[in-house]
């Protein structure tokens, strides 16, 4: 059997006396496309930053890639990709440059560089030219090379961090089907979002709630658990749940 992409046990994140990630276990498979979901506060950008060795946990434990987040952080970061919406591409600088650039923090050489840019913009059927500045791209062209960018180096892991948010919903479509694409391939798709019927793309999901993974499955299975009718029922049964038991203070 394949060892796990991602394996968390009882990963927790304190600040002070606040639990921002509050002992989460869950495991992801290779060529998974796994939806990391919950309300902003809920913990997900901390646990993603831990399992990205960006930040150290308060307990717990997990690897990526086979790696320990603790001991080999650096040998982590270099078998990940990482894509957020904040930040991706460098505006101010052109396609061409964008893709030396990320291929060089990679460690990728150039003719290396050359032949996988090639590649990968005959994939997407780029057509801007790739002397255009990055600013000057439509939205939809700007995620959608940012993700191939982010796969450039063929990470194991590739950390998506609500990749699609403010593009429109063609665009978002294309976008899935590129995550299928490197799924495919045996890329490990981990990837958070606030559109709940993506959600309904992913092969599993886990809910955070106040730090804690509240649900974990199949789109179908979750849906089954809770007996509704769809991911946004989930969430509004979860969130009752959480209001009823009231909230934790910061």
């Amino acid at each position: 059997m394949n060892t796990p992409a991602i394996v968390a046990r009882n990963l927790t994140r304190r600040f002070g006396t606040f639990t921002a990630v509050d002992h989460i276990s869950f495991e992801v498979q290779s060529g998974e496309v796994f939806g990391f979901l919950g309300a902003n506060g809920a913990g997900k950008t901390t646990a993603i930053r831990m399992l990205t060795g960006l930040l150290a946990p308060s307990e717990g434990e997990a690897t990526v890639a086979g790696y320990d987040i603790r001991t080999a952080a650096d040998r982590v970061r270099e078998r990940i990709g990482y894509m957020s919406q904040r930040f991706s591409l460098y505006d101010d600088l052109t396609v061409r440059e964008n893709i030396r650039l990320y291929g060089g923090i990679y460690g990728l050489q150039d003719d290396e560089i050359a032949r996988r840019s090639e590649v990968m913009l005959g994939e997407l059927e780029f057509t801007p030219p790739v002397t255009a500045m990055v600013r000057a791209l439509p939205l939809g062209w700007k995620q959608k090379l940012a993700f191939s960018v982010a796969l450039l180096h063929q990470p194991a892991v590739v950390f998506l961090d609500e990749p699609t948010g403010g593009v429109d919903p063609i665009t978002r479509r294309q976008f899935w089907e590129l995550i299928y694409r490197a799924a495919a391939k045996g890329t490990t798709v981990f990837v958070t979002t606030h559109y709940l019927d993506e959600a309904e793309y992913c092969d599993r999901l886990s809910i955070m709630v106040d730090g804690k993974v509240a649900a974990l499955g199949t789109p179908a299975a979750l849906k089954a658990e809770f007996s509704v009718a769809s991911l946004d029922d989930v969430f509004v049964t979860l969130a009752r749940g959480t209001a009823s038991s009231g909230e934790r203070s910061p």
